[in-house]
This record gives structure tokens, C-alpha cells and sequence, in this order.
């Protein structure tokens, strides 16, 4: 299996697991989004707890120029080391909800 197919499935493998233990019930659902094609992967919220909508994103990952972007993680769990412990580099993970600036301080890629 290539890199990025590997990458590809640890990728859909965090958001299942989450979407597995997700607080959701018969009026909140957690929807898995997999764009293989364009490399976007999210965990989504959708639903209505009373008469409050409920919409937006848990977790999104976008797999840009063979890298891994956290775009977004609404959890407590430190998916970059997830991946890191599944196989990935560190050089290989861009913690893309952080600025480029503060990116530079962190261990993880650049860009």
C-alpha cells in the first residue's frame, strides 16, 4: 500500500472511531464525509437537540501535496500524536488550524 493510501486510511479511521463513542441520538447524527477524490475527510454533527439546530464540524482533514492538514479538531485528543503513533512523521503532519507563523514553533510541518 502507497503512502498516501495508508494515509488515507488513518485518516478514516480516527474520524470513525470518534464517530463511534459520538454523543449523538435520534435527533443528532454524526456524519462521516470521505472526498477520496480531493482528499477531504470531515466528522460532521447534524440534527436538532430541541428546537436548537446542531451543525458543524468535529473533526476535518485535508491530505494536501502527500501531508496530512488537521484543519480542525473540536476533541480532547491530540490527533497529531494519534498519527504519529499509526506510522506518520511528524514532518508529515501540518497542524493547518494554526497559523503559518505559529506552525514554525511546533515539530510538525510547515506547509
Amino acid at each position: 500500500m502507497d503512502k498516501l493510501e495508508k494515509y488515507r486510511q488513518f485518516v478514516r479511521e480516527i474520524l470513525s472511531s470518534h464517530a463511534e463513542i459520538a454523543n449523538t441520538n435520534d435527533t443528532v447524527k454524526d456524519e462521516l464525509i470521505f472526498d477520496t477524490e480531493r482528499d477531504h475527510y470531515q466528522l460532521a454533527y447534524v440534527g436538532w437537540r430541541g428546537d436548537k439546530r446542531v451543525f458543524g464540524a468535529v473533526m476535518h482533514f485535508d491530505i494536501i501535496d502527500g501531508k496530512i492538514w488537521i484543519q480542525y479538531n473540536g476533541t480532547e485528543e491530540s490527533v497529531a500524536q494519534r498519527l504519529e503513533d499509526m506510522g506518520v512523521p511528524a514532518a508529515d503532519i501540518v497542524i493547518g488550524f494554526h497559523s503559518p507563523f505559529k506552525r514554525q514553533f511546533t515539530r510538525y510541518a510547515n506547509n
